[in-house]
């Protein structure tokens, strides 16, 4: 029996696991030629504290009841999804060639039905957190331990679901609700605050009666702090931990790209991507 918390009494750093979920999703996204990878590459520290340091799983059983359940509304995110959880042993890592393709597991937006390890289907943005809402509640009406995750973009601060979900959640005290924002500042339009400004954001969760903190989502230490304090808060407040995160992080030529909602990458640069991602590599 695979044991609850799978990451634990393990001699691999979370930086490690970051570098490995980076270079899953890399792979992957060289299998089709494209894919969010600017975002996965942004946000993979988050998923190596979420995957290795805070939530409870089985991995041979993702579908354990008492696991604590990671819900991804960005639903183009999934590639960086999977790359945890082919890290995870969730989804085995022979699949990654199959990313995109016709009967894989893998599709290149995230679907529950198709992958192990994924709770939600995050196709229409800014439905996610209102989906936790009603899964935390759920769980509280059982008596579980277990937290809900949502991993949320910044660029879904535009939909008033995501606020209505917000101030439910307040209301119902949903203590076992974690929410987590990825602010990269790029949305399909553009610039995220320029196409509908959502600060100051920490003050707004607030008000809605959040537990919140604010941190740069590429500090695994500060990361895990954050985690460690959402999960440990006494109040009965649901959390939320709002990340600053840089596109394209660990691949200096990728970070300093013209930002982009989907930033194209070359045939020939995810080798090179590669490459530099294994020189910066950090145990």
């Amino acid at each position: 029996m695979a044991t609850e918390r799978p990451h634990e009494g393990t001699n691999v750093t979370l930086a490690e696991r970051a570098y490995r979920i980076r270079r899953h999703a890399l792979l992957m996204g060289e299998v089709q030629g494209q894919g969010y990878i600017a975002q996965a590459l942004g946000i993979s520290d988050v998923l190596a504290v979420s995957y290795f340091h805070a939530m409870t799983y089985r991995p041979d059983d993702p579908e354990w009841e008492e696991r604590d359940r990671f819900c991804l509304s960005i639903g183009h995110y999934a590639i960086a999804l999977y790359a945890a959880l082919i890290e995870a042993g969730i989804i085995p890592e022979d699949e990654l060639t199959s990313y995109g393709g016709d009967d894989s597991r893998l599709p290149m937006s995230g679907m529950a039905a198709y992958t192990p390890g994924m709770e939600i289907t995050g196709g229409s943005l800014g439905h996610g957190l209102g989906i936790a809402v009603g899964m935390a509640l759920g769980l509280k009406r059982k008596n579980s331990k277990s937290f809900v995750y949502n991993l949320f973009s910044d660029g879904e601060l535009d939909e008033g679901s995501t606020w209505e979900a917000a101030m439910s959640a307040g209301s119902y005290k949903l203590d076992n609700l974690i929410g987590i924002v990825d602010v990269n500042g790029m949305q399909a339009d553009g610039a995220s605050r320029s196409i509908l400004n959502f600060e100051p954001l920490a003050p707004k969760f607030a008000a809605f009666n959040w537990f919140v903190q604010r941190v740069d989502g590429n500090d695994i230490d500060a990361l895990v702090q954050a985690f460690d304090a959402a999960r440990n808060h006494p109040g009965p407040e649901p959390r939320i931990v709002i990340c600053d995160t840089t596109m394209g992080k660990g691949v200096p030529f990728l970070e300093q790209r013209e930002r982009n909602h989907f930033l194209r990458v070359e045939a020939d640069e995810w080798q090179q991507a590669l490459k530099i991602l294994d020189e910066g590599r950090v145990k």
